[in-house]
């Protein structure tokens, strides 16, 4: 799959599909078409029938796709079918919060280590993990085998952050700070920037709707 180079854009597809297949899968649905797939997705079935012909031939023609199978060759293909060590630096609001998210519970991509630098959270328990002080992280990374550095901090802390992940070999950040990151080649970065987000969502908003605004 390395070798074929494989676009982002696809990579970033298939966790929409694995999750949309998911909730069919419990609910007992055996075979679903590339043609229901786009309508509940809103997604161009040529799209999908393509992003999925880059990983192999899942698909039979009349017939559509065979559910849980699908779903056992997405979640291997995302790396899935193993388990994954996350750390999240940050157990403000957002990093609670992020902790309690069922995904991050019930899913191979597991949170099994949270650090904090103020002293007062220190030691406090969150979801039976004991938030640890800043200077345990690196030894901590590589004990676990973690590979998943999550950033839950300040703007203005981030990058030390990702520094200290950094350092103790992890390659994948996700950061959901305001602000852009450095790291060397061989890091991967993405970003969960909810205010980037509201930014643009305002932008597609037709002004007669803005104009309105909060009746009281």
């Amino acid at each position: 799959m390395k070798q074929a180079r494989i676009s982002e854009a696809v990579i970033r597809r298939l966790p929409v599909y694995l999750r949309f297949l998911t909730e069919l899968m419990k609910a007992g649905v055996q075979t679903v078409s590339s043609q229901e797939l786009g309508e509940r997705l809103s997604l161009n079935p040529a799209q999908i029938r393509k992003d999925l012909a880059y990983f192999g031939e899942f698909g039979r023609k009349g017939i559509g796709y065979n559910v849980p199978y699908l779903v056992e060759k997405i979640r291997q293909i995302l790396h899935l079918d193993r388990t994954v060590y996350a750390a999240l630096v940050g157990t403000g609001n957002l990093g609670r919060a992020l902790c309690n998210y069922r995904v991050y519970l019930e899913e191979n991509v597991k949170i099994v280590a949270l650090f904090d630098a103020d002293p007062a959270i220190v030691g406090t328990t969150i979801n039976h993990l004991k938030v640890q002080p800043m200077e345990e992280l690196d030894g901590t990374v590589r004990e676990l085998n973690i590979a998943i550095g999550m950033i839950a901090v300040p703007a203005g802390e981030a990058q030390l952050v990702a520094d200290r992940f950094v350092a103790a070999g992890v390659r994948g950040i996700l950061n959901f700070a305001p602000t852009v990151l450095k790291t060397p080649p061989g890091v991967r970065v993405h970003y969960a920037d909810f205010t980037a987000e509201l930014y643009s969502l305002a932008y597609y908003m037709e002004e007669d709707v803005l104009e309105k605004g909060v009746e009281r």
